[in-house]
């Protein structure tokens, strides 16, 4: 049961939850607000997100450090999308649910997206924060201080 727990406590786990939840709002209240440009901007969106992803995903592997949450990283990864971000993952995660609520017409899940960012920082983040700090000390605590956690 503990092994079941520790792969629904992943992050693409609690994206597809939330994005069930909007898909699910989207079908129950049917809306037809956002047309065609909630379609072209989601699908950018979406596009971006993923691409967004697979790309600071290569910079752990390139790295050779771990890509799970909850492990600790062999090396900080501060260069390329993490100049920006010290969570371009999780930032893809957000423009993908934003991008589907947009293509599904799911306008009333928006309040989904900040509720998303909340359980990611207290499921995710602070622990892995607190990993790195503990892992790289004042290495971890100048890359806070130059760049910010989301953008």
């Amino acid at each position: 049961m503990k092994r079941l727990i520790h792969h629904v406590e992943l992050p693409p786990v609690w994206l597809a939850l939330f994005a069930a939840l909007a898909w699910l709002q989207a079908r129950l209240f049917p809306m037809e607000v956002t047309g065609r440009a909630g379609d072209v901007i989601g699908t950018g969106l979406v596009g971006a997100g993923l691409a967004v992803m697979g790309w600071a995903a290569l910079q752990f592997l390139l790295a050779r450090t771990s890509l799970i949450p909850r492990m600790r990283p062999d090396t900080l990864v501060t260069t390329g999308l993490y100049r920006f971000s010290r969570n371009p993952i999780y930032l893809a995660d957000v423009a993908i649910l934003l991008g589907l609520i947009l293509i599904w017409d799911a306008l009333p899940s928006l309040i989904l997206v900040p509720l998303f960012v909340k359980v990611i920082e207290a499921r995710f983040i602070r622990h892995e924060e607190t990993l790195l700090r503990a892992h790289f000390g004042t290495a971890f605590d100048a890359y806070c201080g130059r760049v910010r956690r989301w953008l």
